[in-house]
């Protein structure tokens, strides 16, 4: 039977479209980028006013270290401006900040102090929990959680998915509920392979930029309309030929 709907638990954002939002202007693509600190922060406050406990970002995937140099080095100074800018208010809202990935030594000494310092200083705060993704890639998390599973030494018939999540970065972290990806794009992206295996995904054609809170609460509704039935059926969804 399917589950009644309530408003997502965890919700997670790809954030796309940054450098199709600077060609329209004929800007250059980092101007997208600096342009997306807004649309964060709306984000940021739209998850927290509607009841959402965890809210996922998808800042810097392991596989944009691809991109151009120069690009990479000026989201990286973009992230550290941002972090010194918000972490009052984030602290102030109850929000506790996490960084899942992190593990690439590419990323500047400063930038990482930065983000240390605002998980140090929202540790303990408990309104929702804010964690970004930066230089993170699903499988290679999935790799990490089977190479400490085998130093755990579990014997192979006490693996199960319970005991396998628990290896993962944050297993305190639910499995998510709603993706969002803007930009009308439909790929996941190595985005959380495991915790997304069960969510919903809305596709609004928004670009990043430009999504604001609206467009979250537009996203969450489209949410509440579907009926998640995680592989079962319900009477409604059976007609003569079989499943629909």
């Amino acid at each position: 039977m399917g589950v009644v709907m309530a408003v997502p638990r965890h919700v997670a954002c790809v954030m796309d479209g940054n450098g199709r939002w600077a060609a329209q202007r004929s800007l250059p693509r980092t101007a997208g980028h600096e342009a997306a600190e807004a649309a964060v922060m709306d984000v940021i406050e739209a998850a927290r006013s509607s009841g959402v406990s965890w809210l996922s970002l998808y800042a810097f995937s392991t596989e944009n270290w691809r991109r151009p140099s120069g690009e990479v080095d000026i989201l990286m100074r973009l992230v550290r401006r941002a972090i010194r800018k918000h972490a009052p208010v984030l602290h102030t809202r109850g929000i506790r900040c996490r960084f899942l990935g992190m593990t690439d030594p590419r990323i500047p000494a400063p930038l990482v102090q930065d983000i240390t310092d605002l998980m140090t200083l929202t540790r303990d705060n408990k309104r929702m929990t804010l964690t970004v993704a930066f230089d993170h890639g699903g499988r290679r998390d999935i790799v990490e959680a089977a190479r400490s599973l085998i130093r755990s030494s579990t014997p192979a018939d006490q693996v199960t998915e319970a005991s396998f999540a628990e290896h993962l970065p944050y297993a305190d972290t639910p499995d998510v509920d709603l993706v969002i990806r803007t930009s009308g794009e439909q790929r996941i992206s190595n985005f959380m392979l495991w915790q997304v295996a069960y969510a919903e995904w809305v596709f609004p054609k928004v670009l990043w930029p430009d999504f604001r809170a609206a467009h979250f609460c537009e996203c969450l509704d489209a949410y509440l309309r579907r009926q998640r039935r995680f592989g079962d059926v319900s009477p409604a969804t059976m007609t003569g030929k079989g499943l629909r």
